[in-house]
């Protein structure tokens, strides 16, 4: 089946819905969900939005801030153009109904690790939630919209896959998880909204679906990616056999939350003088530090020294998880380890959200504007979101109306239904493992060899089979994960320093320049590439 839009975002979270909502009014849009609506990692987010919106703060020092925590790799024009539009996003999100938490002078402004202010705007400690429903709501409403969900994007259709004479995106084939049907999806115009790659890691805070699709078909198509070695690790995911991927929001350390070893005694002030506040990076090194150092499973996050109607008013998620699982937070302290959170590299692009190929746009997480540098500052991800949904709806809606070349169907007719699945299963779990192992918090230049080696064997081994069998969504997140993992490798070896979220003991210190590490595959010709 062949669809027409004029315009196809892939994926569900804020920046493709935020774009979406924009596009409405006068363009006829496809919405792609690899499950439903609600579903995605910006509805994951606990902490808020970080935007200058107290006379007591600026425009400089955010900026300053954020250049700091991006160990001074950040592209200047990209952050002030994002803090810049900080208010104007966040007003934005109010004018569409999102109920942020207010306190007696407006509205409540918290302070997260890295930031010298109180500027995270939030609904208690299920902001991205509340983000995502408010405008959930509003997309199943607009008739201009087609919401597709179940649904996984194959790989972009180009100019070059299709023989022409251009490098241009005319949209994209797509799985229909449910049917089993791949569809043509044409459009003049495509946005990726798909994510970051925290499913690479064993241990992740995101949600299944966070497996670099975005990244990886952009890579294929010929764009270029840049910084994949900066893979932000939370030091704060919830320790429990029964919790999966629980996020123990920054804010809790921002409100006062107190980092211990088993013994009861403080670490991070050993570590950073900033101590408790100091940004991601540095407290999730320190963490794994004291983990390895001492043989330890955990460290615990204490918050019970805060009065307990405080807790149930700024954390009543966190709270109410905690206690399900016997963790009273107003009495005990929480059981925490570092997991994969944020990819800060990405798809390069523009201030316009442009990638290198005509008609396809790139914002969210799957993008690398050069906003985070080499380590995201906490709650710029959404803001980062926002304003470059704006951005590529508004190039968008600029570009001249052009017609779309003839779109072959997809070709199934010679491959078979897979005989052995099982082989999808070890090679995802096989991968996972080893990225943890030898990709992790702690780098060093043998075991980023050795995770090349395993690479390339699985990157193998996933093509024939992807060449043989029938596609599914196993079999589509296995293969981007795999490039996507390849990417991160690659850009961890070319970086010969430490820096930001990047550290390697062959090379601990940090070079006096910094450079972006940019890598870019050139596309082949065929239309199933």
């Amino acid at each position: 089946m062949t669809l027409r839009f004029d315009v196809l975002i892939i994926g569900s979270g804020l920046a493709g819905q935020a774009a979406a909502l924009r596009l409405a009014r006068s363009r006829k849009v496809a919405l792609i969900s690899k499950r439903t609506l609600e579903d995605s990692a910006s509805s994951w987010a606990q902490g808020g939005i970080a935007a200058v919106l107290d006379n007591r703060d600026s425009i400089e020092a955010h900026i300053r801030d954020t250049i700091t925590a991006g160990a001074f790799l950040n592209d200047a024009r990209a952050t002030r153009f994002v803090i810049e539009n900080g208010r104007r996003a966040v007003d934005w999100l109010i004018e569409q109904g999102v109920p942020f938490t207010r306190d007696e002078g407006g509205y409540h402004l918290a302070r997260e690790g890295g930031h010298s202010a109180r500027r995270v705007i939030h609904v208690a400690d299920t902001t991205g939630l509340a983000v995502q429903n408010t405008l959930t709501s509003l997309i199943r409403r607009q008739p201009n919209i087609t919401v597709l969900e179940n649904h996984i994007a194959v790989d972009l259709i180009t100019g070059e896959k299709l023989g022409l004479d251009e490098q241009r995106c005319h949209g994209a084939y797509v799985l229909d998880s449910v049917s089993g049907e791949v569809l043509t999806l044409g459009a003049r115009n495509t946005l990726i909204a798909a994510g970051g790659a925290g499913k690479v890691y064993l241990y992740t805070t995101n949600p299944d679906t966070s497996t670099g699709d975005g990244i990886a078909m952009a890579w294929r198509a010929g764009c270029r990616v840049a910084n994949m070695e900066f893979i932000q690790f939370h030091p704060t995911c919830l320790y429990h056999p029964q919790a999966k991927s629980f996020l123990i929001s920054e804010a809790v350390r921002g409100e006062g939350g107190r980092l211990l070893l088993p013994d009861g005694s403080r670490f991070m002030p050993r570590h950073d003088p900033r101590g408790e506040l100091a940004p991601r990076d540095v407290v999730a090194r320190a963490i794994d530090f004291e983990m390895k150092k001492r043989g330890l499973d955990c460290v615990y996050l204490d918050i019970s020294h805060k009065p307990a109607d405080f807790l149930a008013e700024h954390f009543p998620n966190i709270l109410a998880r905690c206690l399900e699982l016997g963790i009273d937070i107003t009495r005990q302290a929480i059981p925490v380890v570092p997991a994969a959170h944020y990819t800060c590299g990405g798809v390069v692009s523009d201030l316009r959200a442009r990638t290198d190929i005509a008609g396809l746009y790139v914002a969210g997480e799957a993008s690398c504007t050069g906003l985070h540098g080499a380590n995201r500052l906490a709650s710029n991800s959404l803001l980062e979101c926002l304003v470059f949904a704006e951005a590529a709806a508004s190039d968008i809606l600029q570009q001249p109306a052009g017609n779309l070349p003839p779109l072959p169907a997809w070709d199934a007719s010679r491959v078979s239904d897979p005989d052995e699945e099982i082989v999808i299963a070890h090679n995802w779990d096989e991968l996972r493992r080893f990225m943890w192992d030898y990709v992790g918090i702690v780098r060093t230049t043998k075991r980023l060899q050795r995770a090349q080696n395993r690479i390339r064997l699985l990157a193998r081994e996933i093509d024939e089979f992807y060449s043989h069998f029938r596609v599914s969504h196993d079999l589509i997140e296995l293969r981007n994960l795999v490039v996507t993992a390849d990417l991160i490798i690659r850009c961890a070896l070319r970086r010969h320093e430490s820096r930001g979220l990047h550290f390697s003991r062959n090379y601990p210190e940090t070079l006096p320049s910094a450079r972006n590490t940019v890598v870019r595959r050139r596309p082949r010709r065929g239309p199933q590439d």
